[in-house]
C-alpha cells in the first residue's frame, strides 16, 4: 500500500459504533498535525432501558402443516432476541454518516480518510452520502477510536 498523503485541511474520520471523531489536518501532505475538529459519543444504555430481553414467538396460522418426519405441526419457535446494542450502534454509524455529509457540503472538504473497524466501516459505507463518497481517498479497517491523536498521526504515516 502507497503512503496516504492527506492535504492541508484534509479530514480524517475515526470512529466506531459508540464514539467519531472529525480531525482536520493542520499540517501538510508531509508532516500530518492533526486536530480534533469535533467528537460524538453515544451513550450506550444497559439493554434492559433499551428494548425487551424476551424474544418474540412465531405460531403457525390455522391448519400449519404437519411436518413429514417428526408428525409434529410447526413451526412453534422462539425468534432470534433483538440486540439492541448492534441496532444503536447501527443508528450511531448512521448520525455521524449524516453529519459527516454536512461537514464535506459546508465546509469543503477535499480529502477524506475514514478509519473504523470493519463493522462499523461496512455500516458507514452503506449510510455515506455519495458526496462523502467522492471525497475519500483511502479506508482503513481499524479501530483507533480509544487512541490519542498522536498515535493516530503515526498510524496514518505508517501506511
Amino acid at each position: 500500500m502507497s503512503k496516504i498523503k492527506i492535504p492541508h485541511d484534509g479530514f480524517v474520520f475515526v470512529g466506531d459504533g459508540r464514539k467519531a471523531m472529525f480531525l482536520r489536518n493542520q499540517g501538510d501532505e508531509t508532516f500530518l498535525q492533526l486536530e480534533v475538529e469535533r467528537v460524538f459519543e453515544h451513550e450506550l444504555k444497559p439493554t434492559r432501558e433499551l428494548g425487551t430481553d424476551h424474544p418474540g414467538r412465531s405460531f403457525p396460522s390455522v391448519g400449519g402443516r404437519v411436518h413429514a418426519l417428526s408428525g409434529v405441526s410447526g413451526p412453534r419457535s422462539a425468534q432470534e432476541p433483538t440486540d439492541w446494542h448492534e441496532l444503536a450502534e447501527r443508528q450511531f454509524a448512521r448520525d455521524v454518516a449524516a453529519a459527516l455529509e454536512t461537514a464535506v457540503r459546508s465546509k469543503r472538504i477535499a480529502a477524506l480518510v475514514v478509519i473504523a473497524p470493519p463493522r462499523t466501516l461496512a455500516e458507514l459505507r452503506v449510510a455515506f452520502h455519495q458526496d462523502v463518497k467522492k471525497k475519500i481517498i483511502a479506508e482503513i479497517d481499524k479501530d483507533l477510536t480509544k487512541h490519542p491523536v498522536g498515535e493516530i498521526e503515526r498510524h496514518l504515516t505508517a501506511f
